[in-house]
């Protein structure tokens, strides 16, 4: 399963089909590897996640794993997981507000568009900068991106 596709999302494909096939075996194939695609991907129900220039042997080996009921994660998957599990989770809101910020929105935009206060916004900015470790709003939304969380 790719992540990003036209009509529907591989996450929400992959819930989709766990849903109505309960022994359903899904090995996320793609080109993302930011810690919240790989997080995002595993929660949904996939064994595996691998990247597409992984090597043919690699490949099988998962594909054995997974058709086995094994999970398969390689080693570089595995370290941005663990990067994504030790990192402090965003909220439902601030994942909504880090979003318009990709969009370009300013705090009175982001709190109109949301209906809160802009001294609301501009606690959850706040607090976004610190649960990613960042200065200011553009490494935010760099970090955001690098790391899966929004996409342009």
């Amino acid at each position: 399963m790719d992540l990003r596709m036209p009509k529907m999302g591989g996450v929400e494909a992959i819930m989709a089909i766990c849903a109505e096939f309960k022994q359903a075996r899904i090995a996320v194939l793609t080109t993302y590897d930011g810690d919240e695609d790989i997080y995002r991907g595993l929660q949904a129900g996939a064994q595996g996640y691998l990247l597409k220039d992984s090597k043919l042997g690699e490949l099988l080996n998962a594909i054995r794993a997974i058709h086995n009921g094994q999970k398969y994660i390689p080693p570089e998957v595995g370290a941005k997981l663990f990067q994504r599990m030790s990192n402090p989770e965003l909220s439902e809101r601030e994942l909504e507000v880090l979003r318009l910020m990709a969009q370009g929105m300013g705090n009175q935009e982001i709190g109109t568009a949301l209906i809160i206060g802009e001294s609301t916004v501009k606690s959850h900015v706040n607090r976004i900068l610190s649960k990613l470790g960042v200065s200011d709003r553009t490494q935010a939304v760099i970090t955001a991106v690098k790391r899966g969380i929004v996409s342009l």
